[in-house]
């Protein structure tokens, strides 16, 4: 048996009521513990409380008053590729834009053509790295998108990376079905084939897996998004859809309508999508690294939150619009740009994030029962994630059973 007992710190347990995402004045509750413990055993969380602790004859760490909370969860990543746009990004400084990309077969496609060259051994390797990236900053829970195949094979053969990375880390890995990321110009009937051939032979690997699609103007339009949808959801599958980045399109509105899990990016949304979103139990996902890297425009994070949205955030790390991997940097934009207040931003990182992929049951939070994925930060107050940027990750990460004491130089 392992054993963990965490004690004397400033304890984050992001406890409440009920399994629903957390709204209004339940998204700025942390339910902190001043002088608290944690005690661990078998990679699952034991017991919490405030005090000194229980006896253990387990590992004992004295946090001296940091800050322990839930390990983050990135509920929206791209981070299974091959190849590079080091040569867009020149374009992009000289004025191209990502739509101009697009139109003219780079952003996206530029990439679908490296990973159809790449082996699935360079893909899942590439992407573990990346995932490596992100549990040192505290990520211990990902979501990964495939959508750079854009056939069924190289559909599959992401996929299949996807799941290689799965069971080597000891991060939890989810992979989503993203085949409806741009539209294959070389590919006569792409949109059907791709819903006709490459989703029911995705469903058929892959049982349950979420659909996701790019709703946007020189991408998947909105018509073809329903069919798609449509499909999907005939096989059991969830969907979620990329909406509102550079236009508005509707997809929000039929998104709601569909029962969508999520709606992501939203910079573009109208103020009565906005409202209707915030009013429904579809979760809105805010991507504000890409607006950093892109062309600073933000979703109005601070009203989509005041109408009483359901909000989470995260990381959007690719290699066109959000190269980065880190959460922390994440919540500091959805602070500084988007508005969100420190306390809404760490559990849109954590029990809301967990809840677009369905694992709040198990993850999210500190409390009895859950996986024991935490993460102590190298500092007394948990506002410093905003305040702060480019700065080092935690300085402690456990993922299930096993801890990775990140303190530099042995400080």
């Amino acid at each position: 048996m392992t054993e963990f007992l965490f004690k004397n710190g400033r304890i984050l347990t992001i406890a409440g009521q009920g399994r629903q995402p957390r709204r209004n004045e339940a998204l700025r509750e942390l339910s902190a513990l001043e002088s608290g413990w944690v005690l661990v055993k078998d990679g699952l969380i034991h017991d919490v409380g405030d005090g000194p602790g229980p006896d253990t004859r387990g590992r004992v760490i004295d946090l001296e008053g940091r800050v322990l909370m839930p390990g983050f969860v990135d509920c929206h990543t791209h981070a299974c590729w091959a190849g590079s746009r080091y040569d867009e990004f020149d374009r992009k400084l000289a004025g191209a834009s990502y739509l101009e990309l697009l139109a003219e077969g780079g952003g996206i496609m530029s990439t679908v053509h490296a990973v159809r060259q790449a082996s699935v051994e360079e893909l899942s390797a590439n992407l573990i790295h990346r995932i490596e990236q992100m549990a040192r900053l505290g990520t211990t829970t990902v979501e990964v998108k495939s959508g750079y195949g854009l056939s069924t094979e190289a559909e599959l053969k992401m996929l299949d990376a996807i799941r290689i990375a799965s069971d080597t880390m000891q991060s939890t890995v989810i992979g989503t079905f993203l085949g409806a990321h741009a539209i294959d110009r070389d590919t006569p009937e792409f949109v059907r084939t791709t819903i006709d051939e490459t989703l029911p032979a995705v469903v058929e690997a892959h049982p349950g897996i979420t659909c996701d699609a790019y709703c946007e103007e020189g991408a998947w339009s909105l018509e073809e998004c329903r069919r798609l949808f449509e499909e999907a959801q005939s096989m059991g599958c969830p969907i979620r859809v990329h909406a509102d980045q550079f236009n508005s399109l509707g997809a929000t509105h039929f998104a709601v309508e569909a029962g969508a899990r999520s709606v992501d990016h939203l910079e573009a949304t109208k103020n009565e999508d906005l409202a209707l979103l915030a009013h429904s139990n579809t979760m809105g996902v805010l991507l504000p690294c890409s607006g950093y890297h892109l062309d600073d425009r933000y979703a109005a994070g601070r009203a989509f939150v005041d109408l009483g949205g359901a909000v989470a955030i995260a990381s959007n790390c690719n290699p066109g619009s959000a190269p980065t991997p880190s959460i922390p940097f994440t919540i500091h934009l959805a602070v500084n740009r988007c508005r969100l207040k420190p306390a809404e931003a760490i559990v849109a990182a954590t029990y809301n994030a967990a809840c677009v992929l369905d694992l709040q049951d198990d993850r999210g939070s500190i409390e009895p029962g859950k996986r024991s994925d935490l993460i102590v930060l190298d500092t007394r107050d948990e506002r410093s994630l905003a305040w702060e940027f480019a700065t080092p990750g935690p300085r402690m990460v456990m993922i299930g059973d096993s801890l990775h004491d990140l303190t530099p130089f042995g400080g």
